[in-house]
């Protein structure tokens, strides 16, 4: 099986530190004071919140060249605030979750996240959780949320040399966002009310099932490996 896991919200939250990165981005770069506000970057890329920054404030769309130098100032000043941010915490059982999934030898873990891939290593560092992943789709793939999650199925799939069935992969998540983009992909979805998303909202996007918290994953994994098991042996 293929778990592509989210970040935001659903490992792990930083306690602000991207939004101040960007904020110090944006106000050395365009003299704007608290670009981030108004803007919910919940289950979007880094692309797409850096464009919705340009639409509030600057009234206009970004160049792609433009994207590219605001992440390249990013990526270090996002270090220095996850370093120093007191608010940074690991959602509850990501630990256990995730050992208990690296203990089944037919599992891989992938990311399907909307940080670009240096920004997601810079928040999985601090907790020792960036190795745990062998690959994944970043917004430095695609603004696209769906063509992110195709593209860590593709290096998952290139990484292992396993083609895994549709039913086989999970993505992870915590928003609406994270729903739609697994169901583009015809693939399995697992949503967790972790992030501000309530369970309620997430239920209604009609995801394989809603977690409180990751502890109640590896239950699941155990049922849909007992129910996958009974079809393959079905004479």
């Amino acid at each position: 099986m293929l778990y592509l896991f989210d970040i935001d919200g659903t490992l792990l939250l930083t306690g602000g530190a991207g939004v101040t990165a960007l904020d110090q981005v944006f106000s050395t770069r365009y003299g704007l004071s608290q670009a981030m506000r108004g803007v919910s970057a919940g289950g979007k890329t880094d692309p797409l919140i850096i464009a919705e920054i340009f639409e509030n404030h600057l009234g206009r769309q970004p160049t792609a060249d433009e994207i590219a130098h605001i992440l390249d100032a990013y990526v270090p000043l996002l270090r220095q605030a996850v370093l120093a941010s007191a608010g940074y915490r690991l959602m509850p059982a990501v630990y256990e979750t995730l050992d208990f999934l690296a203990t089944d030898t037919a599992v891989c873990l992938a990311l399907a996240t909307g940080n670009i891939r240096l920004a997601a290593q810079v928040k999985l560092e601090r907790a020792g959780l960036w190795d745990r992943f062998v690959c994944g789709g970043f917004g430095c793939d695609s603004a696209d949320r769906a063509a992110l999650v195709a593209r860590a199925i593709e290096r998952a799939c290139d990484h292992t040399r396993v083609s895994y069935a549709r039913e086989d992969i999970v993505v992870v998540g915590d928003t609406p966002r994270d729903v739609h983009a697994a169901r583009a992909c015809g693939v399995r979805v697992l949503a967790v009310a972790t992030g501000a998303v309530s369970r309620e909202v997430l239920a209604d996007e009609r995801p394989d099932a809603v977690f409180d918290t990751l502890a109640e994953l590896p239950a699941w994994h155990r049922h849909h490996r007992a129910l996958r098991a009974s079809v393959t042996t079905v004479p």
